[in-house]
């Protein structure tokens, strides 16, 4: 369940003509009185009943008693209104049980307490099978206010245990929800009304941060940013001080206008960290030896490769690190979420890219403050990649080691008992997941291919029972096994020892949460074996040579039945929890 407190009005005829009124963005079907602070309060019932207008005077003038009899004494804004939605997947609750959730919700928010007999006079009323407005004014039978200071906060610990009371869905909630304000600034009701009336799946609010932030992943310097957006199709304008100096800007979409006008958003109303100030601490904290385009386009160092490396080292920083630090990385990480579904190949890819991208917004934030001084090499590297596209397994790797920092932030968040922000991570590894499956596959059975001659093959399957004995059966039975000993090949190839990169690979990253381990020593082989390897140049000579030999000399095996194998049902089968 969700409440949603609005701000205090002066009009409580005003309120209940909406209560009992046809509504407007949904239909009032049968509006009517569930539970009121003395159960005798009379029921307008809905606008074209009999006596409606009658009742309804009688109603607004029982509700203002006490606000009358206080007179300057009352505050200005008396009205107090709460509506209490359940959740899709909740069932219908009756009149009884609304009425017993409006008493709970009052007697928590301070509004009308629990054998008080001076409580402040408030109705419930259900026009919808999914939610009640509850409306009270806020003057107490002594002619005092109540004390209903923090009402948000103690209506959603109310509302967390009457979900457990009742059976309903568990919201996650937790201290950033009550406290903090999200880095992600959430759509307000007629956003997302306007939207719908429009053919949108997203608010115009949701639409600029996605464009903001994925221009502010690729951009460089400040102009550049301003350029991208430019090239998004956004209109924007800048606000200088009288120095020159720029001070902030705002951005709006070309088909977001009321009366003609457009409708601005600057870049703190859209979120926390996309005004400007932000903005230019994050582009200041580039990486300066970050890999740069060369005149021809091409780089020393793939990028690619130095963001999974990364990225790797993000769980480390977040088991140890401090808030602000852990905080820093996740920040850039979600960065880089941003950046990659410019890369996608197809449009389902991209999709999936863009809906990761934004449930990590809420997954990554906390209440630390990011200064922007740490994870530089992930923040160069991302710069770094705008220029040089993802093959098939830079973007896979990419997301496999992307996966293992979602997870470290869910636990991170558990541990701290952020329930939002684990429920945000949860949906993020969703996409994640996905977008992995779609990408990994086309770049395993292109590895495939490529695989060695049999006695290759068996050589590598010897390392693997030595390196891992732990992980050689589950390893040897999986359907990525053909692809890794391709991986193995073509870093013997060029001139490292297969054993010894197999052992650097499986230090690196721990197993034991792989859905695949073959997936996992495949990416990071395929880092270690694009390095160079000094002295390793007669071990390269003597392994393309003894390739040639067997190539010429048996015929090319087929494909990976040919390795040795053992029955999946005999191995010990791992399995992330994603």
């Amino acid at each position: 369940m969700i409440a949603n407190i609005v701000k205090p009005g002066s009009k409580t005829r005003g309120v209940l003509a909406y209560l009992f009124g046809p509504g407007k963005a949904t239909v009032h079907t049968n509006p009517h009185v569930v539970a009121s602070w003395d159960a005798f309060a009379p029921d307008p019932g809905p606008e074209a009943s009999p006596g409606h207008k009658q009742r309804m005077a009688q109603l607004t003038q029982a509700l203002d008693l006490r606000v009358k009899q206080a007179g300057d004494r009352a505050p200005e804004g008396h009205v107090w209104h709460c509506s209490v939605r359940a959740a899709p997947e909740d069932r219908t609750l009756t009149d009884a049980d609304w009425a017993t959730i409006a008493h709970r919700m009052v007697h928590a928010t301070g509004i009308a307490p629990e054998g008080d007999p001076d409580g402040c006079r408030w109705i419930a009323v259900r026009h919808a099978d999914d939610h009640i407005h509850i409306a009270a004014t806020k003057m107490r039978g002594d002619l005092r206010p109540p004390r209903n200071w923090n009402d948000y906060h103690r209506a959603m610990t109310e509302l967390t245990q009457i979900e457990k009371d009742f059976g309903l869905a568990q919201v996650p909630r937790g201290p950033e929800a009550a406290f903090g304000t999200p880095a992600a600034k959430r759509p307000t009701r007629a956003e997302h009304e306007k939207a719908k009336r429009l053919g949108h799946d997203k608010t115009a609010r949701e639409r600029l941060r996605h464009t903001v932030r994925t221009a502010l992943s690729h951009a460089q310097n400040l102009d550049e940013f301003f350029n991208l957006l430019a090239d998004a199709g956004l209109q924007l304008e800048t606000r200088a001080l009288p120095s020159g100096d720029l001070n902030g800007y705002k951005v709006a979409l070309p088909d977001d206008a009321t009366g003609g006008k457009l409708i601005w958003y600057s870049g703190s109303s859209l979120a926390t960290d996309l005004s400007l100030p932000s903005i230019t601490k994050r582009l200041a904290a580039t990486d300066p030896t970050a890999p740069e385009p060369s005149p021809t386009g091409q780089r020393r160092q793939n990028p690619w490769h130095q963001a999974t490396a990364a990225a790797e080292r993000i769980p480390h920083h977040l088991d140890h690190a401090d808030d602000a630090l852990a905080q820093d990385h996740l920040t850039v990480f979600g960065e880089v979420l941003h950046a990659l579904p410019a890369h996608a190949s197809t449009s389902h890819l991209r999709t999936e890219l863009h809906r990761a991208a934004a449930a990590f917004e809420h997954a990554a934030h906390t209440r630390a403050r990011t200064g922007y001084e740490h994870a530089r090499a992930l923040r160069g590297a991302l710069k770094a990649m705008r220029y040089q596209p993802a093959d098939g397994t830079g973007l896979a790797m990419l997301l496999d080691a992307a996966i293992l920092v979602v997870l470290a932030a869910q636990q991170r968040s558990a541990l701290r008992h952020h329930d939002r922000q684990v429920a945000a991570a949860r949906q993020t590894l969703i996409h994640l997941q996905a977008a992995y499956d779609q990408t990994a596959p086309t770049t395993l059975a292109a590895l495939t291919r490529h695989r060695p001659p049999i006695t290759a093959v068996h050589k590598y399957a010897r390392h693997i029972h030595e390196v891992l004995p732990t992980y050689a059966e589950q390893i040897l039975a999986e359907d990525a096994w053909p692809a890794l000993t391709a991986t193995l090949a073509t870093a013997e190839h060029a001139g490292h020892d297969p054993a010894t990169v197999l052992q650097q690979a499986a230090h690196k990253r721990p197993l034991d949460d792989a859905k695949s381990a073959s997936d996992v020593l495949i990416w990071r082989i395929q880092r270690l074996g694009a390095r160079h390897a000094p002295g390793n140049e007669a071990r390269a000579r003597a392994a393309r040579a003894s390739s040639t030999r067997l190539s010429r000399t048996r015929p090319t095996p087929q494909g990976a039945a040919d390795a040795p194998r053992v029955p999946a049902s005999q191995t010990r089968r791992l399995h992330r929890s994603r």
